[in-house]
């Protein structure tokens, strides 16, 4: 009684553990099933999408056609600058009697805001000593409050246009673009000291510089140019443009570019998500209907079938059903097997019950012990079934496990026909190993493993004696037939009938010479022997050899295995 409740607490402990276990077996599967979305298409979109991804941002990046048009432009301000030099030099210019050249401010206001109009540059005049004396943006003189500026453009994109240019001015924020540059300010009383490229055309040299302008939005470009008259230097034009149009033409550049990416990216989408659906959504059904074979009960489970796709998915199609079919077929013979055995087994033991009920009955000592040679001869027959399904049963598993190794058929079958003539007795059949002429002995190597390839030819010899007549002859042949050996077993014996050719090799089928006492066989010598030839890749086969007459003349064997 205690052990009895110990037991069922430790059941009870153990219980719950166990049901964790199989809700996890349960639900694993179904977790997978019930997947939103496949893990194999978001990898095939992140790896397509992300490459269109990186060839786009490099597009979009244009730094040398950006760079290219910044130069372009400061080369039309620096030919514009000495334009606007040399005519300054002519009409802003008076000479000062006894003092020299001298640049008049008046004079240069009026000439630059009129040499000004036509563009959309700001053009600046600095004198010798570093004064702003003239801005054509300024409608007085210097330190003038009235000053002209440009509106910017109506806005023509409306909210959804204005939320994409947000976007667009987001993405191009972040591109290293145009490195670090100065920014631009602007005082309330410029100098030619805020503006290195004035100072360095006061030395009498043209410079040019380029500034990030924050409050206006994009860059400064601005070239300073000397106003010279006899190569005297009598002051600095400085012209200054925004890079509002060269920012809208790398714009345009870059949404023509975008257009492209978006058709590009949507066409990738497309095409990603139809790829993965050829390869997810077949590998699915795959999936499920061999967990259906795993979970099903019965036997109409079909596998879905994609050979027509002739690809990999098509292969593993036809992996899978052919496994499939090889499991059922298996389980086949399992089931008859283990049929077969319990009918084998149950014959000796309803002997084996019937004669010990028997001599139980009877007193008589003659016949009690000719019941005990009965009962003996049962055991012993037991003994050879058991012992023979037994090693049928683990072949296979026996012949995964173990490694291959070249094999001499040719020494080895020269070996078990010494061991023959030494333990045969008198009028046993003579066994003679038949080579061709020429052979050489690397000829009939193959690979296997020695001690089961023995197996089947010690059953062929012991086959082939049992139905030779005394004092015959069993000749052992060995051939090549291109990439493979012939070894042939052929006896003097009757023979076997046409329509067992192919059934001798069933497990637990027994055609015995007459005479034989019945039972010394289990059946199954012949059936483990193809099944080792099998597993070496190899076949076997039975047939008769016949006189030219026709006349049955014995029995022929014939083992084919790839050579090594």
């Amino acid at each position: 009684m205690a052990s009895d409740t110990a037991t069922a607490i430790a059941d009870a402990k153990h219980r719950p553990a166990r049901a964790a276990r199989a809700g996890a077996a349960e639900t694993g599967p179904e977790t997978r099933r019930r997947r939103r979305f496949s893990p194999l298409t978001l990898r095939i979109l992140a790896v397509n999408v992300l490459a269109l991804a990186l060839l786009g941002i490099g597009l979009l990046y244009l730094g040398k056609y950006e760079a290219s048009l910044i130069d372009t432009e400061l080369q039309a301000l620096k030919t514009q600058g000495e334009i606007f030099a040399a005519a300054l030099g002519e009409g802003a210019v008076i000479d000062s009697f006894g003092e020299g050249e001298e640049l008049i401010p008046e004079l240069g206001r009026q000439m630059m805001r009129r040499l000004v109009e036509p563009t959309r540059t700001r053009a600046r005049l600095f004198a010798l000593d570093g004064r702003q004396i003239a801005d054509s943006r300024s409608l007085g003189g210097p330190g003038s409050v009235v000053q002209i500026r440009e509106l910017p453009p109506p806005d023509r994109h409306g909210v959804i246009g204005g939320i994409f240019d947000g976007i667009y001015d987001w993405i191009v924020g972040k591109l290293p673009i145009r490195g670090d540059l100065p920014e631009y300010r602007e005082s309330a009383n410029p100098k030619a000291s805020d503006y290195p490229e004035v100072e360095r055309a006061l030395l009498g040299y043209s410079a040019q510089s380029v500034r990030r302008d924050r409050v206006n939005g994009g860059l400064q470009l601005s070239v300073a140019v000397p106003v010279q008259r006899y190569k005297q230097v009598l002051g600095a034009v400085l012209l200054s443009v925004n890079s509002a149009d060269l920012e809208e033409a790398v714009r345009s550049v870059r949404l023509d570019i975008l257009r492209v990416f978006l058709v590009a990216l949507t066409v990738t989408i497309c095409l990603s998500l139809y790829l993965a659906g050829t390869i997810a959504r077949p590998v699915r059904r795959l999936a499920a209907a061999a967990e259906r074979v795993r979970r099903g009960h019965g036997r109409q489970i079909t596998i879905p079938d994609f050979s027509d796709r002739h690809d990999e998915i098509g292969d593993l199609s036809n992996a899978f059903r052919d496994m499939t079919r090889a499991l059922w077929q298996r389980m086949d013979a399992t089931e008859r097997f283990a049929a077969d055995v319990a009918h084998e087994i149950k014959n000796p033991l309803t002997s084996l019950r019937s004669a010990v009920e028997t001599a139980a009955r009877i007193e008589d000592p003659v016949k009690q012990r000719r019941l005990l040679a009965i009962v003996q001869e049962d055991v012993e027959r037991l003994d050879r079934l058991i012992t023979d399904i037994s090693d049928a049963s683990r072949l296979d598993a026996e012949l995964s496990r173990l490694e291959y190794a070249p094999v001499a058929l040719d020494r080895m079958l020269a070996t078990l026909i010494e061991l023959h003539e030494a333990t045969s007795g008198d009028g046993a059949p003579h066994l003679r190993l038949l080579l061709p002429r020429g052979g050489r002995s690397g000829d009939f190597t193959v690979r296997g493993v020695e001690s089961r390839l023995v197996q089947v030819f010690r059953n062929l010899i012991a086959n082939a004696v049992s139905f030779s007549p005394p004092g015959g002859a069993i000749d052992l042949v060995l051939q090549r037939d291109g990439d493979a050996v012939l070894a042939t077993v052929e006896d003097e014996g009757p023979g076997i009938p046409e329509a067992k050719l192919v059934a001798i090799f069933d497990r637990f089928y027994s055609e015995r010479p007459a005479g034989e006492k019945f039972g010394t066989h289990s059946g199954l010598g012949l059936s483990i022997s193809r099944q080792i030839i099998e597993a070496h890749r190899g076949r076997i086969r039975a047939e008769n050899r016949r006189a030219p007459d026709g006349r049955v003349l014995g029995a022929r064997f014939v083992v084919r295995l790839p050579a090594a």
